[in-house]
């Protein structure tokens, strides 16, 4: 499918759906997963350091690995924007592996932080919400020496039933199912889709192709290409 048709079909639908990943945000300057990699090669691999084991046995070594990977400076894209756009006069939901925070920044409400939030950080001692400003001074909580962490879904960690929930309520209720930016690999996001109804379709923006085991329409591009056409 070619980018327009895959403009139409998005506009065309009234209940809308979208899996997101890091290709959404490359665009906006955040590196992708795979460029965490490289940075990385030789050292510590990022599944370590994003762990839960990494932030407990080696805070150090956690704390200096995740400030690298915060991006304020990032703004939203045309895709973040459009996708917040589209809420307005469709049935949109927004179910994201990205933690940088930029669908929040589009204006997207109806959204799942799949794996949470860089920009939502509080303290494993008290329970009291730091702002992420502070954590970037510190990871340590002045006011009871607690670690502070940001409310992300670390390697070894689970998710709540809460977000499971809501994800594949999200996948069930939509006529369209729109995978963008994604390689699509990493569970239990990817395993979403088999909640879907009979009659959703699914249509799949990235640039390689996916392998699921059901019927999609595929375009072969980043985001930006078939989003700037809505």
């Amino acid at each position: 499918m070619d980018s327009q048709t895959a403009a139409k079909k998005i506009l065309q639908a009234d209940k809308l759906t979208f899996l997101t990943g890091a290709g959404v945000s490359t665009p906006s300057g955040v590196p992708d997963y795979r460029s965490l990699k490289g940075v990385y090669q030789g050292l510590s691999s990022p599944e370590y350091l994003l762990s839960h084991q990494c932030m407990i046995k080696e805070p150090a070594k956690f704390y200096d690995f995740v400030k690298k990977i915060y991006h304020p400076e990032a703004k939203p894209n045309v895709i973040h924007q459009k996708m917040a756009e589209l809420a307005q006069t469709k049935e949109v939901w927004v179910v994201s592996q990205n933690i940088d925070g930029l669908h929040q920044a589009a204006g997207s409400r109806q959204l799942i932080n799949f794996h949470g939030s860089l920009y939502d950080c509080y303290c494993r001692k008290c329970g009291q919400t730091i702002p992420w400003q502070r954590y970037l001074q510190t990871d340590q909580h002045e006011e009871c020496g607690g670690q502070i962490r940001p409310k992300i879904v670390l390697y070894g960690e689970g998710f709540t039933e809460e977000t499971m929930m809501d994800a594949k309520q999200a996948v069930s209720n939509a006529d369209l199912v729109v995978i963008v930016g994604t390689s699509f690999q990493v569970h239990p996001f990817c395993d979403l889709i088999y909640d879907k109804k009979k009659t959703t379709e699914i249509l799949v923006i990235n640039q390689t192709a996916l392998h699921i085991p059901m019927t999609h329409d595929f375009v072969e591009a980043d985001g930006v290409t078939v989003f700037e056409k809505l």
